[in-house]
């Protein structure tokens, strides 16, 4: 979240920030232009309102003590008019509360969804084609056979189920089993393994289910909500849309009894277009209280990434300076609603709603964040490179970047099932923008007062993706999968990966 005393002393900061992620269109600078200007308008009204708050109290309090003193000079009259003008004072004090507390929320809320400012150093572009090579390591193998793609492989060896998992949950989930399950596990204990041993990190458990707060925290919510996955409360839902006196069935029913004829028509037909707006109308109510009501019942939500947990351990805290950095691993379960992925990667491990990942997250002084960011980027490396995988890093342009990230680094694998790079680690500097949503500081060894902490945080790397890596990479031309070297001390001697008998 931006600091409000920021964008008040240096508004054009903040326009010249969201013109850049907007790739400084003409549109993209008016629409700065015009939040700001409501941003400034909301600030003045609320410190305005506590202005008055602020002068109205002190009154009353000075009014209080007049009273004492004229009842103690047996001043009634007085007295009197300044006990009825106590009492006004009282009536006009939870109205101006409520007004300050209202244009307060209106102001967070306009915060809560303002993304954070690129660094000076990121490069200006729209999407993913305008990325910028950093740097690759290794080069993409040649094969005497042509390489399959990794579910190809899977499912050859009869150790990737993906007929199984939907009819368990659904599109976008897999069922690995035998040797293969085995060498997904493998890679997660090898990619903490590294970093805990090598790289400095502290590993972490954490929960996997969170609460609002720190989805907040790191941004998740509330502008990203319809990417993630809730626990529902059941019993609380019921008992929302009870007090609300409707179902979403009874909703349909209303639709469908309002329709002419056989109430089979869609709701399209331009000769029931009176009956589709009032139908629609009744839809829409039905569903926006029903989501409300879901979304009050939801108590906790499944973490996309285990980001969310390890930066939330330092909310609401102040550091010493000598905590930092603090620097933490996580192997977690992820979970992804994918709103935005209907028709990409359909098939295969690429997308899923369910995958495994291991998690990197430091905390540091401002100072050092930029130097932690490199870091952070080699030591993801580190376990591709061990695993002899060719890949290549690009520098995210100000159009691709995520909401909360400063700058950010992509690591692509080559997948030569697939002939092309794809994604397997992000790593992000977001700068104090978190630690604003989190209120985490640290108190300097030097200097007055606590500070935000900076943030950062990147893949050290997707272990789904890393499986989906070996497999296409290492596949042999009879179907079977060798076993990268760094990973023969987890899979307990086994060198090949063959088909189930």
């Amino acid at each position: 979240m931006h600091d409000i005393k920021w964008i008040r002393e240096e508004p054009a900061g903040l326009i010249d920030a969201l013109a850049r992620r907007g790739n400084n269109s003409a549109d993209a600078k008016a629409a700065a232009e015009a939040l700001v200007a409501r941003l400034l308008d909301l600030d003045t009204r609320r410190r305005e309102t506590l202005t008055k708050l602020e002068t109205l109290l002190a009154r009353r309090n000075a009014a209080s003590k007049e009273i004492g003193q004229a009842k103690a000079k047996k001043d009634e009259a007085t007295a009197s008019a300044l006990m009825a003008e106590v009492a006004k004072l009282k009536e006009d004090v939870p109205a101006l509360e409520a007004e300050a507390k209202s244009i307060e929320a209106e102001l967070n809320g306009e915060l809560a969804a303002i993304p954070n400012a690129p660094l000076a150093e990121v490069p200006q572009g729209a999407d993913e084609h305008d990325n910028v090579p950093k740097s690759s390591f290794g080069t993409p193998r040649t094969y005497s056979f042509t390489p399959k793609q990794h579910f190809e492989v899977g499912e050859g060896l009869g150790q990737m189920d993906f007929e199984t998992a939907a009819k368990l949950s659904g599109a976008r989930f897999v069922v690995n089993k035998g040797p293969l399950a085995r060498l997904e596990r493998a890679l997660g204990q090898f990619f903490l393994d590294v970093h805990t041993g090598e790289h400095g990190y502290m590993e972490v458990n954490p929960p996997i289910l969170v609460r609002d707060d720190a989805m907040f925290g790191t941004a998740q919510l509330p502008k990203f909500e319809d990417d993630q996955f809730s626990a529902l409360n059941i019993a609380a839902f019921n008992e929302g849309l009870a007090r609300h006196h409707i179902t979403l069935d009874q909703v349909r029913d209303i639709i469908w009894r309002n329709l002419p004829g056989d109430g089979l028509r869609t709701l399209g037909d331009p000769a029931h277009s009176e009956v589709e707006l009032r139908a629609q109308a009744l839809f829409a109510e039905g569903t926006s209280i029903a989501r409300e009501v879901a979304r009050n019942s939801a108590s906790l939500w499944l973490i996309p990434t285990a980001e969310v947990p390890l930066t939330n351990l330092v909310r609401e805290s102040i550091l010493s300076e000598e905590e930092l950095p603090m620097r933490l691993t996580a192997c977690t379960p992820c979970f992804r609603a994918e709103a935005g992925a209907a028709g990409r990667d359909t098939r295969g491990m690429i997308r899923q709603h369910q995958f495994t990942k291991v998690e990197l997250v430091s905390i540091t002084t401002p100072e050092k964040s930029a130097e932690e960011h490199e870091r952070m980027l080699a030591c993801a490396e580190a376990v591709l490179q061990k695993l002899d995988l060719a890949y290549r890093v690009v520098t995210l342009c100000t159009g691709d970047m995520g909401f909360a990230s400063q700058k950010t680094y992509d690591i692509e694998v080559w997948l030569p099932g697939q002939n092309a790079y794809r994604e397997i680690s992000s790593c992000s500097v977001c700068g104090d923008f978190q630690a604003r949503r989190m209120n985490a500081r640290y108190r300097p060894a030097e200097g007055k007062g606590p500070r935000y902490v900076h943030t950062l945080n990147g893949s050290g790397v997707a272990v789904g993706r890393a499986l989906v890596a070996v497999l296409e990479t290492y596949q042999q031309e009879n179907g079977s999968v060798a076993v990268p070297d760094a990973l023969l001390p987890y899979m307990g001697g086994l060198k090949m990966i063959e088909k189930l008998k």
